[in-house]
């Protein structure tokens, strides 16, 4: 289930007190408190919306099962030679960090020739992909972006360009920043963004701990 700590219990059990309290004020101070307890009873209701939302709703275990699902995988190919992971997939850990890779997971980019923007979501030193999808994507005079390194990007949904993922040459990207993204698995990967960079999720750190 999505991860409830000690602070959010807390929060929870303040919220289940406040409605018995909310009855003794009204009790206690009769009908000239009809205001006050108007004020508490909108801010109990928001409050309630802004918890069930965040760890009982379907996106909340939307996330956290996803969430689980990369972790199995990560767990079942541990050890293994992942000749068949393509699209910078989170399979393996990425240290060392190659001096050619020059962008890292978290930064927001833009495509230089298609506009749209996105985040970093992984990286492979060169591109990995199946060997149609390669043929298909880049003609015999863009053949040595294959050599080049490849980032996995999550779209940005402002773009309304009817993709959600993206994998790119390092060439065709530049980083933007002071601009965030909006996308419904970006809390699968990140906890929260700082103004310039995504921060990432722990199990995402340990597989690009240089990042």
């Amino acid at each position: 289930m999505p991860t409830i700590n000690a602070i959010m219990i807390i929060q929870l059990c303040v919220l289940v007190a406040a409605f018995p309290a909310q009855y003794l004020l009204s009790q206690w101070y009769g009908a000239d408190s009809t205001q006050s307890l108007q004020l508490i009873e909108r801010w109990l209701i928001g409050y309630w919306n802004n918890f069930r939302w965040s760890y009982l709703g379907q996106n909340a275990w939307t996330r956290y099962l996803k969430h689980q699902m990369v972790k199995m995988r990560n767990w079942y190919n541990e050890g293994e030679e992942y000749i068949h992971a393509y699209f910078a997939e989170p399979t393996r850990i990425r240290s060392p960090r190659p001096e050619s890779v020059q962008f890292k997971v978290g930064m927001v980019i833009m495509h230089k020739q298609l506009g749209y923007s996105g985040v970093i979501i992984g990286w492979d030193v060169e591109a990995r992909a199946p060997e149609e999808w390669l043929k298909q994507k880049y003609p015999p005079e863009k053949q040595y972006l294959r050599k080049s390194p490849h980032y996995r990007i999550l779209v940005n949904k402002s773009n309304r360009i009817g993709i959600s993922t993206a994998y790119i040459a390092e060439e065709n990207l530049k980083v933007i920043t002071g601009y965030e993204v909006f996308h419904p698995d970006l809390k699968v990967y990140f906890s929260k963004y700082d103004g310039a960079k995504y921060i990432m999720q722990p199990w995402l750190k340990q597989i690009y701990p240089h990042d």
